[in-house]
């Protein structure tokens, strides 16, 4: 079915088995890039009775069954005719995070679903976990070509956006908790994600990955023998403007990256994982010189880069004599303590309750300018945020001051700005848009700080 229709349809399919992660592997390039997880972490009876479908509007999506893999078809602008599948938990929480698990070459979005513990672990903790799915004949992402390595340039990223925002719109995601993380070809779209989007993704965890940008080619190859081969090798600095041209003129806060890497990887070679933490402790204004070293397991080497805690700006698992399917069970549990989701990471801030947003407009014939003061009325400090709301039709914001505003139009998010981030309790931060209306000159009613609705006068 294509993912590009006009409607919005979900169907609904049953868990499939592991045998989907090894079957016959027939293009050489993805013979290459095979990387699928070791072993499944959660064995899942078969969904039962006829798919179920259900359509709506392009502007009222509808919502996917709860507790089943389903396939989510019209997500918006999809130039790679990717596939998008959804899994939603019973246990859902309000404005929940999204995690975008992005599968490996000859992989999919059902075997990634299968092969791995993000969909019980969204039981367990309430998320969401998207999964796309490439439709091209290797099954590997594009992460070479030109447009791929640029904000909006189109090709898989601009779909997996879309995704995101489908997400975001249907279920009130938390716009401040938007993680992805991939295996192998799906590890160096993760690179590519947050390296695109820095304003949409929160953090991500590379598998068997490359640095952004190492395997851009200009002929059209979807392979990279140079980079793959762990030869391609820059200064920190020039990989970290890599991915700062990516998104020209984006100066609002970056994701932090967790690496993974076995030195024994012989598909993309373990100079890589050097590579990668250059490029992102450099990206992210952090030394070089790790702030902890530890082993959490045999054979495993941690360092973390920045800060000395579980949410470092950069984290690094090096696998002694680990070839390139490193990933086994246990792991997405270290991937979500990384993120902040399970139970021992840090809640969002501010708690419920702990803010409050003034707003007014100031309006004349075809423009207005807002004003807004963001107040934490909680007990904590917060550190970062990102406010959304929602614009009233019509409005586009042509400028603002004080944050990064995106879209311009109707599900709006700004994000702190360097100077700004934060904010004491019973402190306020001013910031402001001016745009353009035509006719609604009002202000947005509803508001929410890193998730949670605020009180507004």
């Amino acid at each position: 079915m294509s993912a590009t229709g006009s409607s919005n349809t979900v169907r609904r399919r049953s868990r499939s088995g592991l045998a989907v992660l090894f079957g016959a592997l027939v293009p050489l390039l993805a013979t290459l890039l095979l990387g699928a997880p070791g072993a499944s972490a959660r064995a899942e009876p078969t969904t039962s009775g006829a798919a179920a479908r259900t359509a709506a509007p392009a502007a009222a999506p509808t919502v996917a069954p709860a507790a089943a893999l389903t396939e989510v078809t019209g997500f918006g602008t999809n130039p790679s005719n990717l596939q998008m599948y959804l899994y939603v938990p019973d246990s859902v929480t309000a404005n929940p995070a999204v995690v975008v698990a992005v599968h490996y070459c000859t992989g999919s979005g059902p075997a990634m679903y299968s092969g791995t513990e993000y969909a019980s672990l969204a039981d367990r903790y309430g998320f969401i976990v998207v999964y796309p799915s490439v439709t091209r004949a290797s099954k590997c992402f594009d992460v070479s070509s030109p447009q791929a390595l640029r904000r909006g340039g189109g090709s898989d990223p601009v779909g997996i956006k879309s995704m995101v925002d489908w997400v975001t719109r249907t279920y009130s995601a938390d716009t401040s908790r938007i993680f992805a993380t991939g295996i192998s070809s799906g590890a160096m779209m993760t690179n590519v994600l947050l390296g695109d989007y820095p304003d949409v993704f929160a953090a991500g965890a590379a598998f068997s990955g490359v640095p952004f940008g190492c395997f851009a080619t200009t002929d059209g190859s979807e392979w990279n023998s140079a980079c793959s081969g762990g030869t391609v090798i820059h200064a920190p600095q020039e990989w970290g403007n890599l991915v700062r041209t990516a998104y020209p003129g984006y100066t609002g806060p970056r994701p932090r990256m967790q690496v993974w890497h076995g030195t024994e990887d012989d598909v993309l070679r373990y100079p890589n994982f050097g590579e990668e933490i250059k490029q992102w402790t450099n990206v992210l204004g952090v030394s070089q010189t790790p702030a902890a070293t530890d082993s959490p397991q045999s054979g495993w080497t941690r360092t973390r880069y920045g800060s000395t805690g579980d949410r470092a700006p950069v984290e690094a698992i090096s696998l002694q004599g680990v070839g390139h399917n490193l990933y086994a069970y246990g792991m997405a549990a270290r991937v979500l303590t990384f993120f902040g989701l399970d139970s021992s990471g840090p809640g969002p801030q501010p708690q419920p309750g702990a803010c409050k947003v003034t707003v007014t407009t100031n309006a004349w014939s075809t423009g207005l300018t807002g004003s807004v003061t963001i107040t934490n009325t909680g007990t904590a400090r917060i550190e970062g945020w990102k406010l959304a709301f929602t614009l009233p039709s019509g409005q586009t914001i042509t400028n603002g001051w004080g944050a990064t505003y995106a879209p311009a139009s109707g599900a709006v998010t700004a994000t702190n700005a360097t100077y700004n981030g934060t904010i004491a309790p019973n402190a306020s931060v001013g910031i402001g848009y001016q745009a353009n209306h035509g006719g609604n000159s009002g202000p947005p009613t509803a508001f929410t700080l890193n998730g949670t609705a605020c009180a507004v006068s």
